[in-house]
């Protein structure tokens, strides 16, 4: 998708870059893959905030997304691309050929009437789900699962892909976009290709009433709170943050330290992401 970038005609306009949705193909939604979706701003199911920063917004519908990609053997044309507020990838419709409408994460390079596929039986393009396992060494995949069955759980953002290195007892070895190494078993599906979608890093904003309108509230600086709000909060003047360095909100150091407690997956992983 290519970039559009605005006259500055006001200082909200000045700087700003946006996308110019030449690939979307279809501007309403597939109604029966819409779900309605209840804003949370940030709190969890016991009404606690658990992410900070988070209210209000446009109003949203839930699109369903398949990351199973579990119609095996039967193909699918693609009806149209579509934006999704709820993701930064943009999103395809599929029209099976048993009559069943369905919602993929769109790769980079998927047009309009391309045939998709998955299973063992799949050609490796852009777009068609296979095992890792029967996935050529050096091919960018996205749409990754770490258990059978379960869908995709990694690399699913805009622009993202991830790279197959080599296979071993069963598994394969992975590149992920953070750069490390991961072991995934080979019956896992995954989808070739990259994500679309590459330049929404590039998109600026401009003003603080867009980042409003995704559900995005401020956010505080921890020097400007008091110290009983924020370790780095109090002092007289412009107080730097102390020894031995930023913290979290709360006390824990914010750069460098290791929060990772899952040892079940430790052996999978070949080398820690930089």
């Amino acid at each position: 998708m290519a970039l559009k970038i605005y006259r500055p005609t006001s200082p909200g306009r000045r700087g700003m870059i946006g996308a110019d949705f030449s690939e979307i193909t279809k501007s309403k939604p597939e109604k029966s893959l819409l779900l309605p979706l209840k804003k949370k701003a940030g709190r969890s199911n016991q009404g606690r905030i658990t992410v900070r920063h988070r209210g209000g917004g446009a109003k949203r519908r839930f699109r369903i997304i398949d990351f199973k990609r579990n119609k095996f053997g039967i193909p699918g044309k693609v009806a149209s691309i579509e934006y999704d507020p709820n993701r930064s990838s943009n999103i395809a419709l599929i029209y099976y050929a048993d009559g069943e409408k369905r919602y993929i994460l769109a790769p980079l390079g998927l047009k309009v009437d391309a045939t998709i596929s998955s299973g063992k039986d799949a050609e490796v393009k852009p777009g068609n789900a296979l095992p890792l396992k029967l996935i050529p060494p050096g091919t960018a995949v996205h749409n990754i699962e770490l258990y059978r069955g379960r869908g995709g759980q990694m690399v699913r953002s805009a622009g993202a892909s991830a790279q197959v290195m080599a296979k071993e007892a069963g598994y394969t070895l992975v590149r992920l976009p953070s750069g490390e190494l991961r072991r995934v078993d080979g019956e896992c599906l995954a989808t070739v290709g990259q994500v679309g979608n590459i330049n929404h890093s590039n998109i600026n904003l401009g003003k603080a009433g867009r980042k409003r309108l995704m559900g995005w509230r401020p956010q505080v600086r921890g020097s400007a709170m008091s110290p009983r709000d924020h370790p780095h909060g109090g002092g007289e003047g412009r107080s730097p943050i102390g020894h031995p360095g930023p913290k979290t909100p709360w006390g824990k150091p914010a750069l460098g330290y290791r929060t990772r407690r899952n040892k079940r997956s430790n052996r999978l992983i070949l080398r820690r992401r930089k």
